[in-house]
């Protein structure tokens, strides 16, 4: 019930980040923010079903680099860094590197889908209309703020992030780089 109630207030657009104007979410300006591993917290533990219905667990990625991109098919600005998006992962995903998505708020999969057909996205995503899985971020990211983009290293644990649009490819690009290059 508590969840329930954080994730309507929290979809209400009660944040101190910019302000929802007439769009129902909270945006910010793409800052990024890099933990040093001592600054980090908790290892992100995330399941579910992805847009086709498979399960998807996170933890299956322990051991690489995971980025997570919060992303809407209803999101002006998720469709404004698709692209960046797409391309980082195109670059990075590796042995190293994963990509892994959470789709919030769109009313159906297919819905979801059709955003993926468009750019080509070469990743899986969680399937979360009502924006819960984003709890497991336990502060790291209001869960209004779409799109948003973490690096978790290879503990799952958050070690950089943007809340709001990419600023470039290469900022998410070079934000890997760092973490893949720490002891693994």
């Amino acid at each position: 019930m508590a969840a329930a109630v954080l994730v309507a207030v929290s979809f209400a657009g009660c944040s101190g980040l910019e302000g929802t104007g007439d769009k129902g979410y909270v945006t910010s300006d793409g800052r990024v923010t890099e933990l040093d591993a001592g600054d980090r917290g908790s290892a992100v533990s995330i399941t579910g079903e992805d847009l086709d219905g498979n399960d998807l667990d996170l933890a299956d990625f322990r051991g690489k680099v995971v980025v997570m991109n919060v992303w809407g098919n209803w999101c002006g600005e998720c469709h404004a860094e698709a692209a960046d998006v797409v391309g980082a992962a195109e670059e990075t995903i590796g042995d190293d590197v994963a990509f892994v998505g959470i789709n919030v708020r769109d009313s159906s999969a297919a819905t979801a889908r059709s955003y993926e057909r468009q750019y080509d996205v070469p990743f899986p995503s969680f399937y979360d209309p009502s924006g819960e899985k984003l709890l497991a971020f336990d502060g790291s990211l209001p869960i209004s703020a779409t799109p948003s983009t973490m690096v978790l290293d290879r503990e799952g644990r958050v070690a950089a992030s943007v809340i709001g649009v990419l600023p470039t490819k290469q900022t998410l690009v070079s934000m890997i780089e760092k973490v893949v290059a720490e002891d693994g």
